[in-house]
């Protein structure tokens, strides 16, 4: 959890968190007072562009030689041709611009960023709120410019509307519950400005955001290893917002298992889209969340005793997933070989999964080396689907073991048409369609198949790929994936997705911001400044 107080070169960075030490972490050891490294990172604009060039070019040159195991990446993913350039990006002020122009201010203070900002139309829905999924990359890409008071700002918001009641209808929620997003209103007669928050009863669906909690603690732990500034995560606020969100988390029920059972519409996947059970995306998130906690949690006497039903939950969390949700050739194997009808503790087909239940596009999908966490496990049930985010804060959480992270990667390799295709990312894979297409989303029009969720290119998840191929030492990958997005997005006025099988045509949608940004500061992270990047590993 802890990084080390280098900040220049990709071999240093990639030592932040050591996977091998990460994938054999002793939870036990967070009951001890943890040791939370704190070093006031300066902003890039406060180096010099020779510190900059001198560091890291010679730290990507050690990266790509020594990092890359048996130098699988490097076969067939090119790199950028500008890799060792400094200049700056021509895309990066354009996006700063749209970032610029989406900021919402509360009283004269900057709290956060608008989800898209498009000229263009009128009708804007819920896109003119902050949401709190959307403003965590903006939020790293203000934390890496030296601009940190937007995000302590937007943390102190955002847990001020936790203390909210929330009811839909006649129905209380949790008192730990995060809001969704929030809307700044103006009242220019007055001269006032007031806040509403939306924890689900105003929703699509109305359904309650599971991660925003999560992603708030994570975002709580960034800032925090971004300034050096402990004060914050320390008052009595955040200490009680944390705890509110675990209690949510960590209360003991009638559920079997460690993972978190979820509605349909609870994370970036906020339509019916057959993910309702335990979705991998949550379970990551959560794990992420929970490390997090460990190291901002004071060790009084409330916080001691919630750090020691995190720890519990984080050895039977990792045991659970890794098993379970974990899926590769042989267990593929040993899936489609499974006894039904087995009873007592020792069974093998421990969820009674009907081996005919496999789908047959899985088993052509499938390389022979290479593997992922499959959707979601739940009694009689496997969702195979691929989806990215949750692969991919299973390596950077370190969810996934070491092996586990490479296979991932290989997978990404092996089946790149089908997961990256002309524009990166996939963010579920494949599509439902059809007859199924109408059950599992209810004939959702906007879910229609390889559009929006349902399939759909996801620029914005560019940043959490090229993160988790550092980690495992596999940059080529992210750099072929940056190339591609590089030739469309600022051409294409940065959609927030991609149509498409192979993600060709512009998705019908306003102007994503938080893609926008991310996109602008992760594409030339191997070209020109590597800012977001250094940053992720550093703090996780």
């Amino acid at each position: 959890m802890d990084g080390t107080k280098e900040t220049v070169g990709l071999m240093n960075v990639s030592s932040v968190c050591p996977i091998s030490e990460m994938n054999d972490f002793d939870f036990s050891r967070l009951l001890d007072k943890p040791k939370l490294n704190i070093e006031r990172q300066r902003s890039f604009d406060e180096r010099s562009l020779s510190e900059l060039s001198n560091g890291l070019a010679k730290g990507i040159d050690n990266f790509e030689t020594t990092c890359s195991p048996g130098g699988r990446s490097g076969l067939d993913t090119p790199a950028s041709s500008a890799r060792n350039s400094f200049e700056p990006h021509p895309m990066v002020a354009d996006a700063w611009e749209a970032l610029r122009r989406s900021l919402v201010f509360f009283r004269g203070q900057p709290v956060g960023t608008i989800a898209a900002y498009d000229h263009a139309s009128e009708e804007v829905l819920n896109y003119d709120q902050v949401f709190v999924r959307d403003f965590v990359p903006s939020a790293l890409a203000f934390l890496m410019n030296g601009e940190p008071e937007i995000v302590k700002q937007f943390l102190l918001k955002t847990l001020h509307l936790q203390g909210w009641e929330k009811r839909i209808d006649q129905f209380k929620l949790g008192e730990g519950a995060m809001p969704a997003s929030f809307k700044v209103l103006h009242d220019p007669i007055r001269k006032t400005d007031s806040l509403v928050a939306d924890f689900g009863e105003s929703a699509i669906g109305r359904v309650a955001p599971v991660d925003s909690g999560f992603w708030w603690i994570i975002l709580l732990r960034a800032y925090t290893k971004s300034t050096g500034d402990i004060s914050l995560a320390e008052t009595p606020e955040c200490q009680k917002g944390m705890r509110l969100i675990l209690m949510l988390c960590l209360s003991e029920g009638f559920d079997t298992f460690p993972t978190l059972l979820c509605a349909d519409g609870c994370s970036m996947i906020d339509r019916r889209m057959g993910i309702y059970g335990y979705p991998i995306e949550i379970q990551a998130l959560f794990f992420m969340a929970l490390r997090s906690a460990c190291s901002l949690l004071k060790h009084d006497e409330e916080g001691k005793e919630c750090i020691e039903k995190i720890v519990k939950r984080l050895h039977a969390l990792s045991y659970h997933m890794r098993s379970y949700f974990w899926l590769d050739f042989q267990q593929l194997n040993d899936i489609y070989r499974y006894k039904t009808e087995e009873y007592s503790h020792t069974a093998v087909n421990k969820f009674n999964v009907i081996p005919d239940s496999i789908p047959y596009w899985v088993f052509d999908f499938m390389p022979t080396r290479g593997g992922y966490f499959i959707g979601n496990v739940s009694p009689a049930r496997m969702d195979f689907r691929w989806f990215a985010l949750g692969n991919c804060i299973a390596i950077l959480s370190s969810l996934a073991t070491h092996e586990q992270s490479m296979a991932i990667m290989d997978l990404i390799e092996a089946r790149w048409e089908e997961l990256v295709g002309e524009m990166p990312l996939k963010i579920a894979y494949p599509a439902i369609e059809s007859h199924e297409w109408r059950i599992v989303t209810g004939c959702d029009p906007k879910n229609t198949r390889w559009s929006y969720h349902n399939g759909g290119s996801w620029p914005v998840l560019l940043w959490l790929l090229t993160a988790a191929c550092i980690k495992t030492g596999r940059p080529q990958i992210a750099r072929k994936a940056i190339d591609l997005a590089e030739t469309r997005l600022l051409k294409d006025s940065w959609p927030e997705y991609y149509d498409g099988k192979l993600g060709r045509y512009i998705g019908l949608i306003k102007l994503s911001v938080f893609c926008t940004i991310v996109s602008a500061k992760t594409m030339p992270c191997f070209s020109n400044k590597p800012y977001i990047l250094l940053f992720v590993l550093q703090t996780f």
